[in-house]
């Protein structure tokens, strides 16, 4: 009877890890997958809203070459990475190091800092829209000392770098976060034996934290990156679904989302933006990995 049991245990043992996999592969094939294979052949369509199109091949691909929104987008998206990344990948960990001290009240700061992260987007976002504003609380500011007001959210330079504080603010919590996980693991007899050595507090950082936390930084570094080129909602809040004066501060998101929605929305044009969205996003992963093997090598 014991030897029946066993092998009916055997028997069962092949299904059983899938019968335990089932409901995430099933929730990761319907909202993952599914969408990803759909947007990829309605890229190759005419589809609309309510129009199930016709197959045009790389006519949308096309399009974007001449469509100059497309060029405004891939410009502002492309300035919002080499704007944001790298204030996120170094100011995160400056300020790991300011809180990772186990210090009276160190803890109230800890979660100050971090209250950003989770608070909802769209109030975060409508509150800089309150500061910023023409008469928001830093123009009356402005004014008081005899400054002119600033339009912040009516130049287009202005309003992008607005919308790329709002990001840093609110990630810098989250991103603090993984450093503090990071710093926790680098020995201490390390700035021990560097601070003997006669090695001050700027050089121990560069000699002994930064390398012992490298990879951390291209963790962030990755996915920054990819949050960066991806934007929407900050720019959307502040700028408007116009994507701030004549458009000029559209990003690729905002430019899928205008085209693709809507009941004439172009369906199979936005399908192609967000393939090449995907495709951008992926290389940026790819040559933040290639650089941090160079830098192994």
């Amino acid at each position: 009877m014991a030897l029946s049991g066993i092998s009916r245990v055997r028997r069962q043992l092949p299904t059983s890890p899938w019968l335990f996999a089932a409901p995430g592969l099933l929730v990761t094939g319907a909202f993952v997958l599914y969408p990803f294979v759909s947007t990829l052949v309605n890229s190759f369509t005419d589809r609309r809203t309510l129009i199930p199109g016709r197959f045009v091949g790389l006519a949308n691909f096309r399009e974007l070459l001449h469509d100059d929104m497309f060029w405004t987008g891939l410009r502002n998206s492309t300035l919002y990475v080499l704007g944001v990344v790298p204030l996120l990948v170094v100011l995160p960990l400056l300020l790991a190091l300011l809180v990772q001290k186990n210090i009276p009240g160190i803890t109230f700061f800890r979660s100050a800092f971090y209250t950003p992260v989770v608070a909802s987007i769209v109030v975060v976002g409508l509150i800089w829209v309150w500061l910023l504003d023409d008469r928001g609380l830093v123009n009356a500011m402005l004014e008081t000392v005899g400054a002119g007001r600033v339009g912040f959210l009516s130049d287009q330079w202005l309003l992008l770098m607005s919308a790329m504080a709002v990001t840093v603010w609110k990630g810098l919590g989250y991103y603090m976060i993984i450093y503090l996980a990071a710093l926790g693991n680098v020995p201490r007899e390390l700035h021990e034996a560097a601070a003997v050595d006669g090695a001050g507090a700027v050089r121990r950082f560069l000699s002994v934290t930064v390398p012992a936390v490298r990879s951390t930084m291209v963790l962030v570094g990755a996915l920054s990156s990819v949050a960066a080129f991806k934007v929407f909602s900050e720019v959307y809040l502040l700028a408007g679904p116009s994507g701030g004066p004549a458009g000029e501060d559209t990003t690729l998101v905002m430019l899928v989302q205008r085209t693709g929605t809507g009941l004439t929305g172009r369906v199979g044009y936005a399908s192609a933006l967000s393939v090449v969205v995907f495709a951008v996003t992926v290389a940026l992963m790819l040559l933040v990995l290639r650089a941090d093997r160079k830098e192994d090598s």
